[in-house]
């Protein structure tokens, strides 16, 4: 049964076009947060009534690209560009692949854009791999799933 489910490690991202991969993402979530109210005289207990969804950015992490990647240039224009330039908005999708590298489930945020650019921490002593972590703010997210995943695995 185990082989029936998707494994997290076999994803893909891409965005306006291009494709990029990464090795970690994370900060795919949406709460729907509630407001508690009180209610004339009764003191057993609270209202919570629902309010707005609230979600993490997408964190991406991979090696560190040596070229420059349309990925990067975006990243720098954003970040770097200052408040007189306006921020480019892309959607961006993350895609979850079944070992045949049919998609399985899709994620899709809308109206992304860099927020933090960083890499790792430099050490003499050990010798792994730098790795660039890559923050994107968004408005919202949808999920998508082009089929039963149950039917891609058979």
């Amino acid at each position: 049964m185990l082989d029936n489910h998707p494994v997290s490690f076999y994803f893909e991202l891409s965005f306006n076009g291009d494709d990029a991969a990464f090795q970690e993402a994370s900060g795919i979530s949406k709460e729907l947060t509630t407001e508690e109210v009180s209610s004339g005289g009764e003191n057993r207990f609270k209202y919570k009534l629902p309010n707005a969804v609230t979600h993490q950015n997408l964190v991406l992490k991979r090696a560190m690209a040596t070229s420059g990647s349309a990925l990067l240039k975006w990243c720098v224009s954003s970040i770097d560009g200052g408040l007189i330039n306006p921020i480019k908005k892309h959607d961006i999708s993350l895609s979850l692949l079944n070992p045949l590298g049919v998609v399985c489930k899709k994620w899709t945020f809308i109206d992304a854009y860099p927020v933090k650019f960083s890499i790792s921490d430099l050490k003499s002593q050990e010798s792994g791999l730098v790795i660039e972590t890559i923050e994107f703010a968004y408005s919202y997210f949808t999920i998508g799933n082009p089929g039963s995943i149950q039917s891609l695995f058979k």
